[in-house]
C-alpha cells in the first residue's frame, strides 16, 4: 500500500483516521496484498526522474514529521521496509521450526543448497 501512495500522493497523514481495510481470511490477505503490489507497479510506470524527485511528506494529524523525494522515500520506507520484515519472517519461521523460503536465494533447508 505505501508504494502507490508515496508515488500517488504528495503526503500522507497518520492522524487523519483512515480505516485499513479488515481481512478474515487468507485469501483475503493474498488478494489485498496483490491488489497493492499491482497498484504500486501501475504507480511507478512511466514515471520521470522529476516526478520521483518531488517532495512526499509524511504527517501525524497535520505536524509535519519528515519530507524527502518520493525516490527515497520509496526506497527507504517501501523497499528497506519489506526487507526488514521479510527478515523478521525468516527468523519467526525458523524459531517456530519451519522450513525458509527462497527469500533471496536457496536457504540451508534447500536439497540443493551446498
Amino acid at each position: 500500500m505505501w508504494g502507490s501512495i508515496t508515488i500517488n500522493q504528495a503526503e500522507l497523514d497518520l492522524g487523519s483516521g483512515q480505516q485499513l481495510p479488515a481481512v478474515t481470511d487468507r485469501a483475503g490477505l493474498l488478494a489485498l496484498f496483490d491488489g497493492h503490489v499491482a497498484g504500486a507497479r501501475a504507480a511507478l510506470t512511466g514515471k520521470s526522474d522529476a516526478e520521483l524527485m518531488a517532495p512526499w511528506t509524511l504527517k501525524n494529524s497535520g505536524k509535519t514529521l519528515f519530507s524527502m523525494p518520493k525516490a527515497a522515500v520509496w526506497r527507504s520506507f517501501v523497499m528497506s521496509h519489506l526487507i526488514h520484515h521479510r527478515g523478521q519472517f525468516s527468523v519467526y519461521l525458523r524459531m517456530a521450526d519451519g522450513r525458509l523460503p527462497s527469500i533471496y536465494g536457496p536457504t540451508a533447508d534447500d536439497r540443493s543448497f551446498g
